[in-house]
């Protein structure tokens, strides 16, 4: 794979937002889910936070750490929320054909995500997806989550990457971030909503999904 004269053998992808038009559906569910527990916080102060891990949302939004029991009695509550609306989410556009693309020029497929193992195979299998990445790093593969670097690392080991030629792909500020820590360049794609360009400026290019990232590797 070949961007902005770069080459890459190694792609690690971000999953909500990236591959599945799932982030406002997060958010709800983690507003939701607060006020389940009679705290009331707005859509608005949650959005630019999904792409975190849940620890560090929780951290900043409310103050309780994810391992007490106030706080994993929140996290258990939001998990049946957005299982609720999984059903209805759709990959983004281009998902699958870029995922194929990638397969048929001997680019290493791997998943560097927030979402924890057990979510991870439901979001891959809503978006028709699950069949083509097989080598997957996860919340529960990281010691910190995003924007830590921990997740792109156990990716990078999971998929044998090396971080020079290893590209993520990602939608938010948060995979940027976690990319560029581990030493891995990034790709940013607008189709996860709420961030500008200017949000998104430390990856090495943007676009607005994954068929647009795919015309422009097929233009290569």
């Amino acid at each position: 794979m070949e961007v902005a004269s770069r080459q890459f053998d190694t792609a690690l992808f971000d999953v909500d937002g990236t591959l599945i038009d799932s982030n406002a559906a997060h958010a709800e569910a983690w507003a939701q889910a607060l006020q389940d527990h009679h705290t009331r916080v707005d859509v608005a102060r949650i959005r630019p936070l999904i792409g975190k891990g849940g620890d560090k949302l929780l951290c900043e939004v409310v103050g309780i750490e994810e391992d007490s029991p106030t706080g994993r009695s929140i996290r258990q509550r939001k998990k049946q929320i957005f299982a609720k609306s999984l059903p209805g989410l759709r990959p983004t556009h281009g998902a699958r054909e870029l995922l194929e693309h990638l397969l048929g020029q001997d680019v290493t497929l791997g998943t560097a995500t927030s979402a924890d193992d057990s979510e991870l195979g439901q979001l891959l299998r809503q978006a028709g997806i699950d069949d083509l990445i097989h080598l997957r790093a996860s919340n529960d593969d990281a010691g910190e989550s995003k924007p830590d670097p921990d997740i792109v690392k156990a990716a990078l080991a999971r998929t044998k990457g090396r971080p020079e030629v290893t590209v993520m792909i990602g939608d938010t500020p948060h995979d940027i971030e976690a990319a560029g820590r581990a030493g891995v360049a990034s790709i940013a794609l607008r189709c996860g909503g709420y961030w500008s360009d200017t949000d998104l400026k430390n990856a090495i290019a943007v676009f607005d999904d994954p068929a647009h990232l795919l015309k422009a590797l097929r233009k290569a």
